[in-house]
């Protein structure tokens, strides 16, 4: 199924990304996913099978078809910036504009590489609403960076049933550190439920086909191995919810990630890059990624960016409603309801 494996993709690169359950993290398995998948289209040989043998099978296809409705707002660009003198495969471009907000555009790199990087930054500021306004930090793009790949992803949308705000007050959470009092947001709702495999689930459905899956271990925040079949037992249940509010940001370097799941050709003089540019030098030196997300009484809020460089090289109701209390550690999970792509995974330790 491809839906499994693109929940097995996220699930793997989270503990690659945030093994320290102590600490909070979230990113955009959606915006991982459609970087890679475009990195695959430009690759060959072992370089393609490498990548592809991560995303799983689908896994490309399954971030192309995730739209959602009105009236939530999905924004996706994916972008190619390349330099002047690159010459490329036109047959990447033609599938590079069947992505969604796929486009190529020029950057100059080696004339002006900070330019080059204050206008990609620009364009992913945009797309993102400003909630991602430097992916690139100085000194990452050089004047031997020949191309970037960037995705950036924006959604927003409001819950079916919004939280009251009335019913917002601070209660206790369970922190490895201790207890604190924080704000908390509560609603009886129909929703899906499920508890097994040492997890309990509530996906609580928001507008436009989007879901936010509340994941709360029986015990400790700890192996991710019960999240798919806690997914898979998920049935109609109304539920009165208390949930803390969460504003989380995280930015990371992933080539180590992946170098260690098994993507490790495309990072090697190897590489072989030759269906995006006939330039043999081709090589990725960098994946880097940055997400927020913001839950409240209205709905979430998320943004992401994900930039490959690229150098030459070197829910039925019940009588009563189920009670769950989100008290401690957890994950929160933002999927597309039908395809089941994964827009952000976070672990909430200290909201």
């Amino acid at each position: 199924m491809r839906d499994r494996g693109h929940l097995t993709f996220a699930l793997a690169l989270h503990d690659a990304l945030a093994p320290d359950r102590t600490r909070s993290a979230c990113w955009s398995p959606y915006s991982v996913a459609s970087a890679l998948g475009l990195l695959a289209e430009a690759a060959r040989g072992r370089t393609r099978e490498e990548l592809l043998a991560l995303l799983g099978p689908g896994g490309p296809e399954l971030v192309r078809e995730s739209g959602v409705g009105a009236p939530a707002e999905l924004a996706v660009a994916n972008t190619l910036w390349a330099a002047d003198d690159l010459p490329l495969v036109d047959g990447f471009l033609r599938r590079l504009a069947d992505w969604p907000g796929g486009a190529a555009r020029s950057a100059p790199f080696a004339d002006d590489p900070e330019a080059a990087r204050a206008l990609i930054n620009a364009d992913v500021a945009e797309t993102t609403r400003d909630l991602v306004p430097q992916l690139l930090q100085p000194g990452s793009v050089r004047a031997d960076t020949v191309s970037v790949l960037v995705n950036a992803l924006y959604l927003k949308t409001a819950w079916v049933t919004a939280f009251p705000e009335r019913a917002t007050a601070d209660r206790p959470f369970h922190t490895p550190s201790g207890t604190r009092p924080v704000p908390t947001m509560r609603v009886t709702a129909n929703a899906r439920h499920a508890a097994r495999a040492g997890w309990q689930a509530v996906a609580l459905p928001a507008e436009g086909g989007v879901e936010l899956v509340v994941l709360l271990p029986d015990g400790g925040l700890g192996a991710l191995d019960g999240v798919p079949e806690v997914l898979d037992g998920l049935e109609h249940r109304r539920v009165d919810l208390s949930l803390p509010k969460a504003r989380l940001e995280f930015s990371a370097r992933l080539g180590g990630a992946l170098r260690g799941l098994g993507v490790r050709a495309v990072f090697g003089s190897g590489a072989d890059l030759g269906a995006l540019s006939p330039d043999p030098r081709l090589v990725v030196g960098e994946v880097v990624h940055e997400a927020v997300l913001r839950v409240d009484e209205q709905g979430l809020e998320g943004a992401a960016a994900t930039a490959v460089l690229t150098r030459a090289a070197a829910f039925r109701p019940a009588p009563e409603p189920l009670v769950v209390r989100v008290d401690r550690p957890h994950l929160l999970l933002v999927r597309h309801a039908r395809t089941g792509a994964v827009f952000f995974l976070a672990q909430v330790v200290s909201p």
